[in-house]
């Protein structure tokens, strides 16, 4: 991964910021710095897929492939791959 000094916000990504401070918010009136939204997202994104491959383990592939996301998804009889990017 490359460090970058900046982060561009296109639209889609400030409506995806948007909607996740939303999420992280504790209340109606808080508005949670964008390094706290980040950082959120990012350990969703760890837990998410290591719950996933924890969760191989006791459950049938078709049960599993319901969880897949635009982000996580696992294919069976191929490989286990990534979708972001």
């Amino acid at each position: 991964m490359a460090k970058r000094t900046s982060l561009k916000l296109t639209d889609d990504r400030q409506r995806q910021l948007e909607r996740a401070s939303e999420i992280v918010a504790s209340g109606p009136d808080d508005d949670p710095p964008m390094s706290v939204v980040i950082d959120a997202a990012l350990a969703h994104l760890i837990e998410s897929k290591e719950n996933i491959d924890d969760a191989r383990d006791d459950l049938e592939p078709t049960t599993i492939q319901r969880f897949n996301t635009s982000v996580i998804g696992l294919r069976y009889r191929t490989s286990i791959e990534s979708r972001w990017r």
